[in-house]
């Protein structure tokens, strides 16, 4: 290791006294934290002789220091030494250590392998992979991103929870326990396929039924699944969209099954959730609250449908400074270059955002009034629960920017071989650019922004 680097560990105990800036240093100089893990890889026998010549900073000190890093930061700081590694260790188990991580970008490579996932850091701008529990990655539907968990579909239908940074993986509650689901049985006991009801407020008299092998079903079920933190009862409530025509169902973390929002609750295209109320908002504009509270479930309507049409997606994001906000979101066709796109389809056209329009909420006036500017402020959107987020407590984000990723049925859950719609907004100039380039590719499952974290999931 170069003099100059070990110089600058051993620093580390004068610095110690004041930790604010150690972390600073640490999180502006990442590389020097790659430095000594290359260093141990390239020289193991040497390894003891350099964390002998650590500094003995104590541990609530370190704790204090590495609870504000970056999650890869954080990793790299825990493999350093024996010390650095328990102080690492305690802070994930106690849960302290920073949760206003940078949002990444979450894909897959065909060339990482069928269990890898892609993380590209929006801090660092770098990408790194990490491989996951199975099924394999690839072989399934991506869902949903909450809280640092995704939120996958199997080739049975069935639905997990996983942490990408811990490998932890969470059954939910059957896909039969879904009211639209009936299982059935061959001769044997075993489940052999799935019955479908097309039921919803539009087949009230007369449902139609389909009958789908295990891995059909979700190709015509789910939609977009949300994991929210419920402060009431400490646990966790996830909000599942699905099929027939966007309705709604409901389960906490532990639950055995699946509770259903009826007709006419349908055509949903987001949620968010706050202080036991689950706000939802249609692909019309109309928001309702569910007061989830109380042993009966209560709606109210926020604001009313859009009079015309206005867009492709709609989303809704509670705003760090109180407001509710709607943001509509446009597409346009594009002309591709086959060349460029040699793994596309011809046959399928490729749409691209055209536009992004964000609306503050008056839950009062029951209007929407348009928002020209977000004020220091960034929106993360695709088919991952919508965040607006401070660029002062996120510095490495583009103020006044929207990152964007593929939101649409077809890129999702249909064509597997076209160009992703991946990039930045710039909501002033309303114009786009391209997050990275060449644009990361990805053919399925579609990617997603997830926040990373060590959060654990109460199963009670």
């Amino acid at each position: 290791m170069a003099a100059g680097s070990i110089a600058r560990i051993m620093n580390f105990g004068d610095l110690a006294k004041c930790p604010k800036k150690l972390c600073k240093i640490l999180a502006l100089s990442p590389s020097l934290l790659k430095e000594v893990q290359k260093y141990k890889v390239d020289h193991p026998s040497a390894t003891e002789t350099v964390a002998a010549n650590l500094p003995e900073v104590p541990q609530d000190i370190l704790m204090e220091i590495f609870a504000l890093l970056e999650i890869p930061d954080l990793v790299r700081a825990g493999s350093v030494c024996n010390s650095w590694r328990s102080a690492y260790n305690e802070l994930r188990s106690l849960g302290i250590y920073k949760l206003s991580q940078t949002p990444c970008l979450l894909y897959t490579s065909e060339s990482a392998g069928d269990s890898v996932v892609c993380l590209y850091s929006l801090a660092e701008k770098r990408e790194y992979k990490i491989t996951l529990p199975e099924p394999p990655m690839r072989s399934r539907f991506l869902i949903g991103s909450s809280l640092g968990w995704l939120v996958t579909v199997d080739d049975l239908s069935e639905m997990h929870l996983i942490n990408p940074i811990t490998g932890e993986q969470i059954a939910l509650p059957s896909v039969v326990t879904i009211k639209h689901v009936n299982p059935i049985f061959n001769e044997s006991g075993a489940l052999h396929k799935y019955e479908y009801s097309w039921y919803s407020a539009w087949s009230v008299y007369h449902p139609k039924t389909s009958i789908f092998a295990l891995g059909e079903l979700r190709d015509y079920l789910h939609d977009k699944v949300f994991v929210f933190s419920d402060t009431s009862t400490g646990n966790y409530l996830v909000v599942l969209i699905h099929d027939p025509h966007g309705q709604l169902s409901f389960a906490r973390v532990g639950d055995d099954k699946w509770t259903w929002l009826p007709p006419p609750h349908i055509h949903y295209a987001d949620c968010i959730y706050k202080d036991g109320i689950l706000y939802a908002v249609k692909k019309v504009g109309e928001i309702h609250a569910f007061d989830l509270s109380g042993p009966v479930v209560t709606m109210k309507t926020i604001i009313g449908m859009v009079p015309e049409y206005a867009c492709e997606k709609m989303y809704i994001v509670q705003a760090p400074w109180g407001d509710l906000l709607q943001v509509w979101r446009s597409y346009e066709d594009i002309e591709r270059d086959y060349e460029a796109d040699l793994h596309s389809d011809p046959a399928i056209s490729v749409e691209s955002t055209g536009e992004i329009k964000i609306f503050k909420v008056d839950t009062m006036e029951k209007k929407r009034v348009e928002i020209k500017n977000l004020d220091g402020h960034v929106l993360f959107l695709g088919h991952n629960q919508s965040l607006c987020l401070s660029t002062e407590e996120y510095p490495h984000l583009k103020e006044n920017y929207t990152y964007f990723t593929d939101d649409n049925g077809l890129s999702l859950f249909g064509c597997k071989n076209n160009r992703r719609d991946i990039g930045l907004f710039d909501l002033k100039h309303n114009s786009r650019e391209e997050l990275v380039s060449p644009q990361l590719w990805s053919n399925f499952p579609a990617p997603v922004w997830i926040t990373p974290s060590f959060r654990k999931l109460n199963l009670t």
